[in-house]
């Protein structure tokens, strides 16, 4: 079974999983002592979803917002990155915070929306779909569990409007999670990959640009309307964008491929590793030559070549 994702990574999650209709006691609101006392010392890692709504809300593009707002992190050593919110300059709290509360609090992230409740999405290896449960998170200055007010985990999900950021994430969860329960045979993924997977989910806009170039056009098969409809709504680009990643990452083909450009695609590819190959050849032969020349060989310089292990390192 993968690690539940845990969107509060570095808080005190209580390990018991429970689900939808555990009753929980909880309320936070202005007055309470420990107002603030969380938006002080953040962790919040973002979801796409997350990204359209505060890039949305400051009126500035994706791009801009994840460089002035966010910090990438690693999901998993050498895997797929994530997005955690940047806290003020020099501080552990969120720049969002004001006396008065959060000052994007319509547009506030998923994880925000959750807390106390921590989301646990697991998917095991010999299956296709992941599962939801929930867990409490219990900090030592929060009050509000001390608050004589309870409610079903659903409801409190319903009232804070986390079950519209949920079902608009769920796309980018099977991803990672579907990548987490691929295991080690599948392989760390390629930069090239990694850079693909960071913008289409989270520089909504730069992929944006990307769907509408003449280069993608000609290699997937996109309806006009349907193409219309993802360049007009953000959401429905988000949408699209885990299936293209599934399609891309995964086989999982879901968008028509010109053919065609598909095998011109494939025949460059394949001159070109010619090429690498040998370009790499050449660069082989001119250091040996250089090596004979200068009358010293591979082992004398210390960069001698060996196939077994066992060589060792002759610097």
């Amino acid at each position: 079974m993968s690690k539940p994702d845990v969107p509060f990574p570095q808080s005190p999650v209580v390990p018991n999983m429970v689900d939808g209709d555990h009753q929980i006691q909880f309320s936070c609101h202005k007055g309470i002592s420990c107002w603030n006392a969380c938006c002080a010392n953040i962790d919040i890692s973002l979801t796409p979803y997350d990204i359209i709504r505060l890039k949305k809300r400051l009126d500035t593009t994706s791009t801009v917002f994840l460089r002035d707002y966010t910090v990438p992190h690693e999901m998993e050593k050498d895997g797929i990155a994530g997005v955690k919110l940047r806290p003020v300059d020099g501080g552990t709290a969120c720049r969002f915070m004001t006396p008065e509360g959060c000052g994007v609090y319509e547009d506030r992230p998923t994880a925000c929306r959750y807390y106390p409740v921590a989301l646990l999405s697991i998917r095991k290896q010999d299956e296709y779909t992941d599962t939801q449960s929930y867990a409490l998170v219990k900090e030592d200055h929060c009050k509000g569990h001390e608050v004589a007010r309870t409610m079903a985990i659903d409801a409190y999900r319903k009232e804070q409007g986390a079950e519209e950021y949920d079902e608009l994430a769920r796309g980018w969860r099977q991803l990672i999670l579907k990548k987490k329960s691929t295991g080690p045979a599948i392989g760390a993924p390629s930069l090239k990959s990694r850079q693909l997977f960071f913008m289409a989910c989270y520089d909504i806009d730069t992929f944006h640009n990307f769907v509408e170039s003449e280069a993608f056009g000609k290699l997937f098969k996109l309806g006009a309307d349907e193409k219309a409809m993802l360049m007009a709504d953000d959401v429905e680009l988000m949408q699209f964008s885990f299936r293209f990643l599934k399609q891309v990452l995964f086989g999982e083909k879901s968008i028509e491929l010109d053919e065609e450009a598909a095998k011109e695609r494939l025949v460059k590819w394949q001159a070109r590793q010619v090429e690498i190959e040998k370009e790499a050849a050449e660069k082989r032969e001119e250091y040996e030559r250089k090596m004979l020349e200068e009358g010293i060989n591979e082992e004398d310089s210390g960069l001698g070549y060996c196939e077994d292990e066992s060589c060792g390192d002759k610097r």
